[in-house]
């Protein structure tokens, strides 16, 4: 029809998007008004939300304050979820039972030019790492670059050394399993139910509140909660029946997924919003159950998502420390916390060293996940290569 590209992208491409937009921009900004560790040690003198809580707690051991100021950081969640509702109300599937993959043509000077800024962009994320990996491989940085490897040695420095590493790679791996689940299934729920549509939608908001809590402040709300053995409610004292989980494996892997949670929520309710309810319609009809239509429809087409949520869980726990370093007991050391420790204590090179072996592991898992899961994409996906 001759139609320009820029008219069609306005018109086709955008609005089809619209919703992933929506919640793309959420997730950005609200990570970002959340944020502890960048403001914390490049913020300088701008003081934020986030670190203003810290020095409340911390710093002044004023936890009422604290918790007011935890309150303004709800704000947005509210505000994100009622835009958010807002553009769902217009929202259309955008995989039927019709769909046909779209094919791009090849633009070469447009797709150099993207590729020469996606390089550059790569290219300074390279450079901060190999930083890390340059100070743990070599005797003092910046002043003596003779290459060595004791700093692997983690024996002579706190923190945990080798057996915080494994607990990270256990706590991380226990994350991906339960957290996928328990995302996906939700969200089935949510997106794919039927009827009790205030529960749902009381369900979505309240799946969205977590990433509006900085990570301190809910590692603090679980000491506060798992920690206190009984409750006083109306004067009447309540045995606390989850303070078993304090100090345990499982209230590390519980605080991550709740941690997390919202961002693989997103994801897994944009990737059912994109299947066409008509799959589940036809299916009621012939009297198929739902698992069924689940098992063999829903869950392939969302293989992709799935995989991704996974990942996202196991990275993240690996690397977070905000959420944890109030809840993690002495039995079981994690590597995140252990470079801050060295890092107080003035081993620079051996908190490199833990830095190096954590993002060689998210990087190697990574590898490994795509190696070990191409075949089931492969199969799960088939419908998306182009029909001869």
């Amino acid at each position: 029809m001759r139609t320009p590209p820029l008219r069609t992208f306005l018109t086709v491409t955008l609005p089809s998007v619209k919703y992933g937009l929506m919640s793309a921009i959420f997730v950005c900004f609200t990570l970002a008004f959340t944020d502890f560790g960048v403001p914390k040690v490049v913020g300088g003198n701008f003081n934020v939300l986030a670190t203003d809580i810290y020095k409340q707690v911390i710093g002044q051991q004023n936890f009422s304050m604290g918790a007011t100021i935890s309150v303004f950081l709800l704000l947005p969640t509210v505000l994100a979820f009622i835009l958010d509702r807002i553009v769902q109300r217009h929202q259309t599937a955008m995989v039927s039972a019709k769909s046909v993959p779209y094919q791009p043509k090849p633009k070469p000077a447009l797709d150099w030019l993207m590729f020469a800024i996606c390089g550059a962009i790569a290219c300074f994320v390279l450079l901060v790492f190999a930083a890390i990996v340059l100070a743990s491989i070599v005797k003092v940085w910046p002043y003596n670059f003779e290459p060595t490897l004791r700093h692997y040695n983690f024996n002579a420095v706190g923190g945990g050394g080798y057996a915080a590493y494994w607990n990270s790679i256990r706590m991380s791996l226990y994350t991906a399993i339960f957290g996928t689940a328990a995302v996906f299934a939700i969200a089935y729920l949510v997106e794919k139910g039927k009827g009790l549509r205030g529960l749902r939608l009381v369900n979505y908001f309240l799946a969205t509140i977590p990433l509006a809590l900085p990570g301190l402040v809910l590692g603090l709300a679980y000491v506060f909660f798992f920690n206190n053995p009984t409750w006083n409610i109306g004067g009447l004292a309540i045995r606390n029946p989850l303070n078993w989980l304090y100090g345990t494996m499982a209230i590390l892997v519980l605080c991550n997924v709740i941690h997390f949670f919202t961002v693989c929520f997103l994801t897994a309710t944009t990737a059912l919003k994109q299947i066409d309810p008509e799959f589940e319609s036809v299916s009621a009809s012939m009297r198929v159950p739902f698992y069924k239509t689940f098992w063999r429809v829903t869950l392939p087409l969302c293989v992709p998502a799935i995989l991704d949520i996974g990942i996202y869980f196991f990275v993240n726990a690996m690397v977070t420390i905000s959420a944890i370093v109030f809840l993690y007991p002495p039995t079981l050391p994690l590597a995140a916390v252990a470079i801050v420790n060295m890092d107080d204590a003035g081993d620079i090179a051996p908190a490199a060293a833990m830095s190096t072996l954590i993002v060689a592991t998210s990087i190697g898992v990574r590898l490994l996940y795509w190696f070990l899961t191409r075949g089931l994409q492969t199969r799960t996906q088939a419908w998306r290569s182009q029909a001869r």
